[in-house]
């Protein structure tokens, strides 16, 4: 399934939310300085890529699906680009000052993917990981969307805990310093936009295509019944945690 949105690779960038500044902010701020080369796991299209570049530092980008790589080096001419999925890429002997990962720890591998982050980073690296959770800003709006994804697709998905992967990446006992942080921010979507942004979810790239236009035309009704808006109550969580030295 991590490369299931090579298949919308070209609108993906267009619809999904981007990052706010205080991401890098942040990140820069626990590292205290530039880090001499950063290397960004699971980069898709280069959402987060952009962000990660306005550090500073040289930034490697390690992407599985050959599809959203193309379109991250066209984008993103700046940084390397390999084509690997990252429990096959090789870290330089002496490992990476800086490893982040957005919107993508979920994809690897759940067996390895803190020893390896932990083997991939120099002693006193960083680790950032981040990812956003979807809500709504009205709670009716929210209820009238779940009641259309449902009238069409009864079969109910629960996402995990908003901010799982700090407590796996804690219990882990491989970081020292583990923090999470936590941002806010409203999106507001035409009809149109929301139903760019629900076609790149991977539980709607996972349904047969008439189904998926069914999904769509029901959505869509309902951000229409809204007067053509929804607002997304955007919820983005950054989990930062060290090598010990």
């Amino acid at each position: 399934m991590a490369t299931v949105f090579g298949e919308v690779a070209g609108s993906y960038d267009e619809a999904r939310p981007g990052y706010p500044p205080a991401v890098a902010e942040a990140i820069l701020a626990y590292h205290r300085e530039v880090p001499r080369r950063l290397v960004e796991v699971g980069a898709g299209t280069g959402l987060a890529t952009a962000l990660l570049a306005g550090l500073g530092a040289p930034v490697t980008c390690v992407e599985p699906d050959p599809r959203m790589a193309a379109v991250l080096a066209a984008r993103h001419p700046e940084v390397e680009v390999v084509v690997a999925p990252f429990e096959e890429w090789t870290p330089p002997p002496g490992g990476v000052p800086a490893l982040a990962c957005a919107m993508a720890w979920h994809w690897l591998d759940p067996a390895t993917r803190c020893r390896r982050a932990h083997d991939a980073l120099a002693p006193g690296g960083t680790l950032a990981v981040l990812a956003h959770r979807y809500d709504y800003v009205d709670p009716a709006q929210g209820a009238a969307l779940r009641a259309a994804f449902e009238s069409v697709d009864p079969d109910r998905r629960t996402d995990p805990r908003e901010g799982w992967f700090g407590e796996e990446i804690a219990a882990s006992g491989l970081f020292v310093d583990v923090r999470t942080e936590s941002l806010r921010r409203p999106v507001p979507l035409t009809t149109a936009a929301y139903q760019r942004l629900v076609s790149t979810f991977s539980p709607q790239l996972r349904r047969p295509p008439e189904l998926r236009e069914r999904v769509l035309a029901a959505v869509g009704a309902a951000v229409d019944g809204f007067g053509g808006t929804v607002t997304l109550d955007l919820r983005t969580t950054l989990v930062l945690a060290r090598r010990p030295r």
